[in-house]
C-alpha cells in the first residue's frame, strides 16, 4: 500500500510560491503543486482567478473567525473539504 504513496512523482509535492494580493496586501503563498492544481480548479468553478479566489476566501475567514493562525494550512484544508464534497456528490449519484 505505501508504494502507491511513496512511488508518486515528486513533482506532485514540489513546493511552488505564488505572489498575490490579499485584501490589498502583497504577500506570497507557498504550497505543493497538487494543492495549487486543486485551488486553480476551485477558482475556475467559481469564475475567479486563483488569486481572486484566495483573497475572497481570506476575507470571508477574517469575517467569520478572524485572522487564521496558518493560512497555508487553511488552503490545504480547503482543498480537502472540496475533495470530500466531490466524493460525497459522486456517492449520492
Amino acid at each position: 500500500m505505501c508504494r502507491i504513496f511513496a512511488g508518486q512523482d515528486p513533482d506532485r509535492y514540489a513546493l511552488v510560491t505564488r505572489r498575490m494580493r490579499l485584501n490589498g496586501q502583497s504577500t506570497s503563498v507557498r504550497l505543493e503543486k497538487s494543492f495549487w492544481r486543486i485551488l486553480d480548479g476551485i477558482a475556475a468553478e467559481e469564475g475567479l482567478t486563483t488569486p481572486a479566489f484566495v483573497s475572497k476566501l481570506h476575507s470571508e475567514v477574517l469575517l467569520i473567525h478572524g485572522e487564521p493562525d496558518n493560512f497555508t494550512s487553511l488552503l490545504r484544508c480547503t482543498c480537502l473539504v472540496y475533495l470530500e464534497s466531490q466524493t460525497n456528490l459522486m456517492a449520492a449519484e
